[in-house]
């Protein structure tokens, strides 16, 4: 079986210098967003692991910064070789809050004072 391209020849002395830069710059899991305990080491499923934002096998650059984050060893297991869906954050961004939403008409009887 091969290795993939971040664990052999050049692709592997980048990513070892970015990982060590992302355990000392970045403190959020990049996929659920809750802090990671730099503290626990595998196999401790909140242990910090690098995660690929765009998977190797999706054409993610292996090594590069840019497609790179910190996450939890069971959030980046659960996420596997899929492209995050970060469907509930769209959803909450298009949810739209103001008058627009509010109904067009209204039976203003029901609020009448019982005197008229």
């Amino acid at each position: 079986m091969a290795l993939r391209a971040d664990r052999q020849g050049a692709h592997r002395v980048a990513f070892d210098k970015n990982r060590k830069i992302l355990l000392k710059t970045q403190n959020v899991c990049g996929i659920c967003g809750k802090p990671i305990d730099k503290r626990l080491k595998a196999p401790d499923p909140l242990s910090p692991v690098v995660d690929h934002i765009i998977p190797i096998n999706k054409g993610g650059h292996p090594s590069a910064i840019e497609n790179l984050q910190l996450a939890h060893w069971t959030c980046n297991r659960q996420k596997s070789d899929k492209l995050f869906n970060n469907k509930q954050n769209n959803q909450q961004e298009k949810k739209v809050i103001g008058n627009r939403n509010l109904p067009q008409s209204l039976n203003w009887a029901l609020y009448a004072s019982k005197n008229n």
